[in-house]
């Protein structure tokens, strides 16, 4: 071949080529974008298109808001947006504010390539006076089997909705709802989850084991409040919040990521670890919600369904589960909206009551971190700490656990509490402040040798902060 034919078939290749690669890069084989905004109507729904460049465990990040709804409000608590994913039902979103709310969803393991969003109205789990839901920043993303916290997602369980009868008003239960919640035509139903004790956030925690390599997943749910179980005040005290916050499931995965047979267990009906053996899908277990305190069983049969994103890292050991509700703030205000239309909240209560808080935004709250020296606690006696609070020109000392020994905090590791202060008044009228110490004098229940040592986080400079310890019976975690 002479030179200038070597040159001529040289360029027509690399013609070829750069078409090639034109077309490649061209309009038509970019990843679809998604809409800037999406509003739909009741009964209404819409389909998308996006694109994953890998297979793997696929996230949705979407801002939410609706319109003229509030959960705070009988009749119109939320919207319910259900999403689908190539025509297979993936999650529930339940829209509790007009405000927007960034929410992290999880759509499951899919296969690389070209797939389809359908975001419908679910007007059958909505309360009547929701009529619209809008939605933006839409944002998808894979984690892939190669990054860094797949195993946590590849594991994670998808929860169904509570379906259980709710308690009567007014009933002796510690969680039972007020008059006008237990009269809403979506309680004690199949979609209740729609007005109370929603799912709000999931994380989850790592742990090595005792063998090398080897790791221990727990999961964990936020939600709105318990319907059943502990009172409100003694949640504060004990908690430092309404809400509820429960570990789901639990697995132990090998270096590889797979999951060590019979090693998987859920937290059952009071309290109780119960063997996994019901139904999964794409190695994500299936969990039902089903005690009114959200314990979960297996095999589901509720309609609703909730896959929050347990993207999210927690270190019980250094840090309180109430951490994740502080990262996402918007947690609070429905919390709070909550406990008030469930007639939970009265300004005008007595000072111990058992059953009613003041507004929550009369609380100090407050992470504390000790641990108990000496005689190791035990299931049965455990030595408990409050915390008490002073204020600029008032004399009184306002404690954690009230005049309740069994409302101290009853952990060694970091534990949240809430103090009630008079209404109007905040940490920055307040004096000066010290971490909390091991002041108090234990009862007869336990060793008088016994003592805790603490630190405490969010005490400000302007508060003075004093501890005390009782010994009381150990109490299942809420």
């Amino acid at each position: 071949m002479s030179r200038g034919l070597r040159r001529a078939v040289g360029a027509a290749l690399a013609a070829a080529a750069l078409t090639v690669g034109l077309g490649a890069c061209g309009s038509g084989d970019k990843a679809p974008a998604p809409p800037a905004e999406v509003v739909l109507n009741r009964g209404q729904d819409t389909s998308m298109p996006f694109r994953t460049g890998a297979e793997g465990e696929v996230l949705l990040d979407v801002t939410t808001a609706a319109p003229g709804v509030s959960w705070g409000s009988p009749g119109s608590e939320s919207a319910v947006v259900s999403l689908f994913v190539d025509n297979t039902y993936a999650t529930d979103v339940v829209i509790p504010a007009s405000f927007p709310i960034k929410r992290s969803l999880a759509l499951g393991h899919l296969a690389a390539g070209d797939h389809t969003l359908r975001a419908q109205f679910a007007a059958d789990r909505s309360p009547q006076a929701a009529a619209s839901a809008r939605l933006t920043g839409f944002t998808f993303r894979t984690v892939t089997p190669q990054d860094n916290g797949y195993q946590a997602l590849a594991h994670a369980p998808v929860v169904y909705g509570r379906t259980v009868p709710l308690p009567t008003a007014g009933s002796p239960d510690a969680g039972a709802p007020s008059s006008a919640t237990a009269a809403d035509p979506l309680a004690g139903g199949p979609f209740q989850n729609a007005i109370t004790d929603t799912p709000l956030l999931a994380f989850h925690s790592e742990a090595p084991t005792a063998i090398s390599g080897h790791r221990l997943l727990t999961y964990s749910m936020v939600w709105s409040n318990e319907d059943g179980g502990t009172s409100a005040p003694a949640l504060m005290a004990q908690w430092g919040r309404t809400t509820d916050i429960e570990w789901t499931y639990q697995v132990e995965i090998d270096a590889a990521g797979n999951a060590i047979p019979g090693s998987a267990v859920i937290q059952g009906p009071d309290h109780t670890t119960q063997p996994f053996t019901g139904r999964s899908e794409g190695g994500h277990p299936l969990l039902g919600t089903c005690t009114l305190n959200n314990g979960m069983c297996q095999n589901p049969d509720g309609p609703m369904r909730f896959a929050l994103s347990a993207a999210d890292t927690l270190d019980p050991n250094a840090d309180a589960r109430e951490r994740q509700m502080d990262r996402n703030p918007w947690t609070y205000w429905v919390m709070a909206q909550e406990v008030a239309r469930e007639g939970k909240v009265d300004e005008n209560k007595a000072p111990n009551s058992t059953t009613k808080i003041s507004d929550p935004r009369n609380y100090l709250y407050l992470i504390i971190r000790k641990n108990t020296v000496g005689t190791p606690n035990t299931e049965n006696n455990w030595v408990g700490l409050s915390v008490g609070v002073r204020l600029s020109g008032n004399g009184e000392t306002y404690r954690s656990n009230k005049i309740y020994p069994l409302w101290a905090i009853e952990q060694d590791t970091p534990a949240a509490t809430a103090v009630e202060l008079p209404p109007a008044r905040s940490p920055r009228t307040s004096r000066r402040s010290r971490p909390p110490a091991s002041s108090g004098r234990a009862s007869t229940a336990g060793p008088a040798s016994r003592s805790t040592r603490s630190s405490g986080r969010s005490c400000s400079g302007r508060t003075a902060c004093r501890s005390s310890r009782s010994c009381s019976p150990r109490r299942r975690r809420p």
